[in-house]
């Protein structure tokens, strides 16, 4: 391609050469929904950027002591047309979904629940712990989204990709790591990375991912860039090389990473679909299936949850305006 045809918004890298424009996402404070609102921080989605790859949202909260705070609780709640990644750092999580799944979270491991056609699910933090790690959702393409429901753990082995440098892959491929998790979404990369003051790492990624590092326990430098504590740098398509570098403080890093997912979708409150129709249509028959509102209820969408749990939640109200799709 010649330098007249060629488009100037896309670098030309050359191999192992890191993609200089980073783009830094700043964190906003949310409430976690439920009747003890517990704040989180927020950097996907927003205005600037919803998806890196398929990955559409990411809430980062604590350390959080559970005893003062009363920690996380998350009635059982609907989701569609994604999964859900819970990874912590500190402290436990009780898992419980409409597909039979009963699961303890704790540090270090991965649990992964693909919604499907649809699931409902609660999280319950346990007692006398601090709570503090990361909640991430993927939009499943329009190939699997309306497959069955699923639940999967793995606990990734720590590997050592740079002195003073420790990384647990946990879905998809990074330095000599491989997780077997299937997320029926192809194309994807999670792990975390923990620095030692001063250290550094290249990393050799896929020049074809879009990239997104969340600066979990302080400030961190990728590919140069400053990145500030819990906000988040996107790094686009182009590159093979990505490099990650702690200040005078051990550094944790979460880094995200995929394909561009190629599909508009449409995200409100815990639902991922298609069109502003699919969502209404997702709203009425939670709320009829669960009785918060009269309706069809045939055909369930959402399962059975065992007796003796808190009361699920309602879906809030639709906007006036019909939900726009995000690219």
């Amino acid at each position: 391609m010649s330098n007249e045809e060629r488009d100037p918004r896309v670098q030309v890298l050359e191999p192992g050469e890191p993609c200089r424009d980073v783009e830094v996402l700043l964190p906003r404070a949310v409430p976690l929904g439920g009747p003890r609102a517990m704040p989180v921080s927020r950097t996907l989605p927003q205005k600037r950027r919803s998806l890196v790859g398929a990955w559409c949202f990411l809430d980062h909260y604590g350390p959080d002591d559970v005893s003062e705070t009363g920690g996380m609780l998350v009635p059982r709640h609907p989701h569609t047309g994604l999964a859900t990644v819970s990874w912590l750092f500190s402290g436990e999580v009780e898992h419980l979904d409409s597909g039979g799944n009963a699961a303890r979270i704790v540090p270090g491991e991965l649990n992964l629940m693909v919604a499907g056609r649809g699931i409902t699910h609660q999280e319950i933090s346990t007692p006398a712990t601090t709570l503090h790690g990361v909640q991430l959702w993927y939009a499943l393409p329009d190939a699997t989204r309306f497959g069955d429901n699923a639940f999967a753990h793995y606990a990734p082995e720590s590997v050592s990709p740079a002195p003073g440098v420790a990384a647990r892959v946990f879905i998809g491929a990074l330095a000599g790591s491989v997780s077997p998790v299937e997320t029926r979404t192809p194309d994807l990369l999670g792990a975390e990375l923990t620095l030692e003051a001063g250290a550094r790492v290249a990393l050799d990624v896929r020049s074809d991912f879009e990239l997104a590092v969340l600066a979990e326990t302080g400030g961190v430098r990728v590919n140069g860039t400053h990145v500030a504590h819990r906000a988040l740098a996107y790094v686009p398509v182009g590159s093979d090389a990505l490099v990650i570098e702690a200040g005078d403080a051990p550094a944790r890093i979460i880094l995200l990473g995929g394909v561009p997912l190629g599909e508009q979708i449409v995200m409100w409150w815990n639902f991922v679909g298609r069109s502003h129709d699919e969502i209404v249509d997702f709203r009425r028959r939670y709320q009829a299936e669960l009785g918060f509102e009269n309706g069809d209820a045939e055909d369930p969408l959402f399962g059975s949850f065992p007796a003796g749990q808190p009361d699920p939640l309602p879906a809030p109200a639709l906007p006036n305006a019909r939900l726009r799709p995000r690219a």
